[in-house]
């Protein structure tokens, strides 16, 4: 049984049992707001708020995140072959497109990893640390 203080103080019962709020995405103090990508097995962060450099759109969510515009990560993975590792010319290039509505992420076609073109939940953060 889950247990959370009720928003009115009248409205709690004894041995009510209440959903416990998930975390899906992660705000630091400096306005960037990180979710974990089940796509990339990483962290994605975007800048929200006021302030320098692009930005994104959030509705204020840590359960049900919506971020607008869309998330565009580009970058380079090194080679698999491991006598490439250190030979930055054989890196191979990598995007992550997404949408991230309602707590749930929509990968686009452009991708590179597996999960283009399919739509999961935003995992549940536990025990990450700030951004």
């Amino acid at each position: 049984m889950v247990h959370q203080l009720p928003a009115h103080p009248g409205d709690w019962r004894e041995g009510a049992e209440v959903e416990r709020m998930t975390e899906r995405v992660k705000k630091a103090s400096d306005n960037r707001l990180s979710f974990m990508c089940p796509g990339c097995g990483s962290r994605h962060v975007v800048q929200v708020g006021n302030g320098d450099g692009p930005r994104w759109g959030w509705n204020g969510s840590v359960d049900k995140p919506t971020l607008t515009p869309s998330v565009l990560v580009t970058g380079f993975m090194p080679s698999d072959e491991p006598e490439e590792f250190n030979d930055a010319t054989k890196d191979k290039p990598f995007t992550c497109h997404s949408f991230v509505t309602d707590g749930k992420i929509q990968y686009l076609n452009d991708c590179t990893h597996s999960m283009a073109g399919m739509t999961v939940p935003l995992p549940e953060l536990r025990g990450v640390s700030d951004v």
